[in-house]
């Protein structure tokens, strides 16, 4: 019998870097304010989640000024993307196992 968990990818164990791929499983781009009223985190709670994940090529970072004020987006890759649908279907195979 396979092993249910082998599919879970670590870089998801985080509750928070679960709720911001779930935010942009569903949105095109989220920016910095958004994803941190969303998860209710701190300014630098949510920026040391999303380096990490920035750092494992799951999201874009995009930073550019609007106006005068520095704007910061971030969206999902193709591999974060598939990363999180595994990791989905491996939660859904062990629950579907109990």
């Amino acid at each position: 019998m396979k092993n249910p968990i082998s599919n879970l990818q670590k870089v998801f164990e985080s509750r928070i870097r679960l709720g911001i791929m779930s935010a942009l499983m569903v949105n095109d781009t989220l920016d910095f304010n958004a994803l941190k009223d969303l998860l209710e985190l701190t300014d630098g709670n949510l920026a040391s989640h999303v380096k990490a994940l920035e750092q494992q090529e799951i999201i874009v970072v995009s930073k550019q000024f609007v106006g005068r004020k520095p704007s910061t987006t971030y969206r999902a890759t193709d591999l974060g993307k598939n990363l999180f649908r595994r990791h989905l279907a491996a939660l859904e195979e062990l629950i579907g196992n109990q």
